[in-house]
């Protein structure tokens, strides 16, 4: 009885094997694939991603978060538990995005990080020029900018000046010398190759002040050099200051009343003078008297 009771069982839990245990194997699947979605949400949680993001997406943020986090970057914000969380993440995604953890890219980014020092990155505003703020490279820029200008100013006038004269003639020498004009120290020295070629060419024989002392210019050391030029400029166009024209006016009064004085002197008699002239006298005598006290 008990044989045949235990065959038949044996029998039943051969037959109901797989409707058992097949349950816990996809239960099993199930957790496996819960635990790998969860590993995965917080992966991208710390590359600050969403998810189900591309790889492209995901080795740029790994990209700006290496460069952030890493010791040898130099930035205020470098954390090693940081930078390790953020490479443990890039390598979940990264494997399960294409197969492969990526190992040799996130060895090739670790090593641009290191190997970049801050003083020799460039900034991709104003061409890479100056350092310093932003405000002390756009100034850097801008002046860089004009001295370029310039220098190419200078240049095409040198050309210019060498393709209209190529070989210029030396007063009082009977051949042809190449005028070579050799800029070496800026813009002075444009201008001393500029003299140079125009004394070449003769053009400082006919000078009206040639061989003749300058003008002796009497400079008052009181006065600064604008207020004497102004004088100098107002003295050319006949300008003449006002207490010259008033002394000048106060001489011809005064010749003009003693011719007065002359004239009424004539119509009285020779001295000894009479009474009626000498009061006549003493009245002209006392009015001049006062116009000369008030003068």
């Amino acid at each position: 009885m008990s044989k045949a009771l235990i065959s038949v069982t044996l029998r039943h839990l051969d037959r109901a094997a797989p409707s058992y245990f097949a349950p816990p194997v996809i239960a099993a699947k199930t957790i496996t694939s819960k635990a790998t979605q969860k590993k995965i949400a917080e992966c991208c949680n710390i590359l600050n991603i969403p998810i189900d993001s591309k790889q492209d997406v995901v080795r740029q943020a790994f990209l700006d978060l290496a460069k952030k986090y890493h010791p040898d970057s130099g930035s205020p914000e470098a954390d090693m538990d940081k930078f390790v969380a953020v490479e443990n993440a890039f390598r979940v995604l990264s494997k399960h995005n294409t197969g492969v953890s990526n190992k040799e890219e996130v060895e090739k980014i670790v090593f641009d990080i290191r190997h970049t020092a801050p003083q020799h990155r460039q900034y991709l505003s104003y061409e890479g020029y100056g350092h310093g703020t932003i405000f002390q490279r756009q100034k850097q820029y801008t002046q860089a900018r004009a001295m370029k200008a310039a220098i190419n100013v200078m240049e095409h006038r040198i050309e210019k000046a060498v393709a209209s004269d190529k070989t210029l003639m030396k007063k009082g020498q009977g051949y042809s010398k190449k005028h070579d004009i050799k800029t070496k120290y800026g813009f002075d020295r444009l201008v001393e190759d500029l003299i140079q070629e125009s004394m070449s060419k003769g053009e400082f024989e006919n000078l009206s002040g040639k061989g003749k002392p300058l003008k002796n210019q009497n400079n008052n050391p009181y006065v600064d050099f604008t207020t004497h030029k102004l004088n100098e400029v107002l003295i050319n166009n006949g300008f003449t200051p006002e207490w010259i024209t008033l002394a000048k006016e106060i001489d011809q009064e005064i010749d003009s009343l003693k011719e007065e004085i002359r004239s009424d002197r004539m119509y009285l008699g020779p001295y000894p003078l009479k009474e009626e002239d000498v009061a006549k006298w003493e009245r002209i005598y006392e009015s001049n008297k006062e116009l000369a006290s008030s003068n």
